[in-house]
């Protein structure tokens, strides 16, 4: 991504930051939240500790340091994922061990941990005592896409800035990039990030996933067995963890277009309910069940 496209997806954050790097203001940790550019902000932030072609406070992009930081491959910038949706406390104490160590290109290093939320505790507290005794060349940014999910003594000690998502601007990107307008409108509400909606919007089962979603909902406001029908088809489609999270938010994104009727207002609350029991281990299959049946009461 280039900084002319950053300054687009999240403008007023470009002029924040520009004012940080131009007083020399950047802090030690950040807690970025929300997907929307917030990874590739964190990369042009690291960028602009190295970049050997400062333009003003901004990376270049092209010199060796940004390229290989643009790439993962830079010593002194490291990158923690999960693994298997975990983050484990041997990962973040290498990395803490790291923090006691120079770094090889120069004295700074960065660090950026996606998915903040999927540290383990014990990796999260492991984190506490850097984050409490900041070494001057140390920059910390973890991402997450819920803030609620972070110990609140690490969002205490962390700088906290949001990344909201530019809903206008990305439905004009997918229409550019060939969806149709109703396709783009509906990847755009839907992804949480940039990443996503350029991962949905090549997905034909997603697109099929929809449908299915929006017909079972309004099956649920008209006929309450053709709704228990429905279920079938849609269990069929959603076939595993991932395809059944993304149907209920096709479901919740479908409901909120209704929201001005009270019936879809309680059909909502339903939805809710059939989730926290889906994400309590009940067959997918069975808390749509109960759904339809609960609405008959």
């Amino acid at each position: 991504m280039k900084l002319e496209e950053m300054k687009q997806l999240q403008p007023e954050l470009v002029d924040r930051f520009t004012h940080i790097l131009e007083n020399g203001h950047l802090s030690h940790a950040y807690l970025f939240t929300g997907s929307f550019a917030s990874f590739e902000m964190a990369l042009f932030l690291a960028q602009s500790q190295f970049c050997e072609d400062l333009q003003g406070v901004w990376p270049c992009g092209k010199c060796r340091s940004c390229r290989l930081i643009a790439d993962e491959e830079f010593s002194d910038v490291k990158i923690v994922r999960p693994v298997n949706q975990v983050i484990k406390t041997e990962r973040i104490r290498a990395l803490v061990q790291d923090f006691s160590q120079s770094g090889f290109e120069g004295s700074r290093q960065v660090f950026i941990v996606q998915d903040a939320d999927k540290m383990h505790t014990n990796a999260a507290n492991s984190l506490l005592k850097v984050m409490e005794e900041p070494q001057s060349e140390i920059y910390l940014f973890l991402l997450t896409t819920d803030e609620n999910l972070i110990l609140p003594t690490i969002k205490s000690r962390a700088q906290q800035v949001h990344f909201p998502k530019n809903q206008v601007y990305l439905t004009e990107l997918l229409e550019k990039e060939g969806l149709v307008k109703s396709q783009a409108r509906l990847v755009a509400r839907f992804s949480f990030s940039l990443e996503e909606a350029e991962l949905q919007k090549k997905n034909a089962s997603f697109f099929e996933l929809a449908k299915v979603c929006e017909q079972f909902i309004d099956r649920c406001q008209s006929s309450h067995n053709r709704a228990y029908l429905e279920v079938t088809r849609l269990v069929s489609l959603a076939d595993d963890k991932e395809k059944q999270s993304q149907a209920f938010r096709l479901m919740e994104l479908a409901l909120e277009e209704q929201l001005r009727l009270s019936r879809a207002q309680q059909l909502l609350e339903k939805l809710s309910l059939a989730r926290k029991m889906w994400r309590a281990n009940v067959p997918f299959q069975n808390a749509l069940e109960y759904m339809v049946l609960s609405l008959e009461s």
